[in-house]
């Protein structure tokens, strides 16, 4: 299954599997999926679901699956100093539209959500 949503006028084409679909179907309340672009001493990407999807703003690309998109940062880059994940804060990016993902992917597989993001067009397999 596949959409497209805008996200700070970018637009973001959404695929999800089969299994996705069906899992999302059985959900009471539509899935929250974040795309988290982190810049600290490296840049990383993570795609959050659910209660650990934090963004300010989310589009809603079904009936059961919103999608946002938020940069943040570290508050200090010495990774040696946190236990667990480091304290993070909104990145005041001038442009966030121009780090919007091009495309994002949704899966379930074994009673987990994996979600992964591009930055660069990449075509559908």
């Amino acid at each position: 299954m596949q959409t497209t949503v805008e996200i700070l006028g970018k637009m973001v084409m959404v695929e999800w599997s089969s299994s996705a679909d069906k899992k999302m179907k059985e959900l009471t309340e539509p899935l929250l999926v974040e795309m988290e672009l982190y810049f600290s001493c490296l840049i990383r990407k993570a795609v959050r679901f659910g209660r650990d999807a934090r963004a300010g703003n989310f589009a809603l690309a079904g009936p059961q699956l919103k999608i946002g998109f938020r940069p943040v940062m570290t508050t200090a880059c010495r990774i040696s100093d946190f236990e667990g994940d480091p304290p993070l804060e909104d990145f005041p990016i001038v442009k966030p539209e121009a780090f919007v993902p091009k495309r994002l992917t949704i899966d379930y597989r074994a009673g987990k959500w994996i979600g992964e993001f591009f930055l660069q067009k990449i075509q559908p397999v």
